[in-house]
């Protein structure tokens, strides 16, 4: 018997080894919200309207009542129906309500003092976080006029348009203009509401105290309409705001400041009775979590 033993050797494979990589120990952090100057308490001259608030004021209250009245003088010269402007009018209430929560949600969480045209409000809303009770105290034309130019404008932008349209662009105009006002009332005590505000707050028109307080307590995320409060159910319950925020931080990688539930811009300024002040997260059963400041609410 034979063997046939094969002759031919193939050398192993040689396969160099990878290249030596240093491992990295540093992670990658999103960065975080931009920081604010938030503005100090209000002083007494702060509060009281000037002539040009006024004039902005009774220029947006003129252009929402032309609206109005012209809604009604065309349906009165047989140009439509009366049914198309009654509809429209709850329409843009509600609406009003939507459009109040999502411009409140974006000017509480994005945005910074080199913001074009919205540098002011975003400043003031985080202001009001500090001290939330300024408003009640302000002059009626002081609290609205920054809000009075826009709709007005969008009043006006319905010239010539059916019934329908101009009672639709009055409605949501005044609501849009009066949620300031509607806001300064979930702020106030019970006792100083002027006659029936009380009421329509219990039966849901206007925002209720109870309801607008979630929004001054941790997590800061939740409540932001401010006419009735009827779309806040919805939005938090399916966390629509929350669903945006991820989208723009996937998109952009900028957080919202809702996620820094502990920052003490968001804390209300509560002075205790040696003037020293402190930052409280509110009244929400937990326990407190306090950052020391200084006496004029300055972060």
């Amino acid at each position: 018997m034979y063997t046939l033993t094969p002759r031919c050797h193939l050398p192993p494979l040689r396969r160099s080894p990878p290249p030596c990589q240093a491992a990295s120990t540093t992670t990658t952090t999103p960065p975080p919200p931009p920081s604010l100057s938030v503005p100090s308490r209000a002083g007494p001259d702060e509060l009281r309207s000037t002539w040009p608030q006024r004039a902005w004021t009774l220029a947006g209250s003129a252009a929402i009542l032309s609206s109005l009245s012209t809604s009604a003088s065309l349906v009165a010269a047989g140009a439509g129906s009366p049914a198309a402007p009654l509809a429209a009018a709850p329409a843009a209430y509600s609406l009003a309500d939507l459009a109040t929560g999502v411009y409140h949600w974006l000017v509480d969480n994005y945005g910074d003092a080199s913001t074009p045209v919205l540098a002011a409000q975003i400043a003031a809303f985080q202001g009001h976080h500090r001290h939330p009770s300024t408003i009640t105290r302000r002059d009626p034309c002081n609290n609205l006029h920054a809000l009075a130019l826009a709709p007005a404008d969008a009043a006006l932008s319905a010239a010539g348009a059916p019934p329908a349209a101009h009672a639709f662009a009055g409605a949501f105009a005044a609501c849009v203009v009066l949620s300031q006002q509607f806001h300064a009332w979930a702020h106030e005590t019970r006792r100083r509401l002027p006659p029936g505000v009380e009421a329509l707050q219990g039966a849901g028109v206007l925002v209720s105290r109870a309801q607008h307080a979630a929004h001054h307590r941790r997590p800061y995320d939740t409540n932001y309409c401010i006419v009735s409060g009827m779309w806040n159910g919805v939005l938090d319950r399916y966390r629509v705001f929350e669903a945006l925020e991820m989208i723009v931080y996937f998109r952009t990688g900028i957080r919202p400041r809702s996620w820094d539930d502990t920052d003490a811009s968001w804390m209300e300024v509560v002075t205790g009775a040696d003037g020293a002040a402190t930052a409280t997260a509110g009244d929400d059963g937990s326990a407190h979590q306090t950052a020391s400041i200084s006496s004029d609410g300055m972060h």
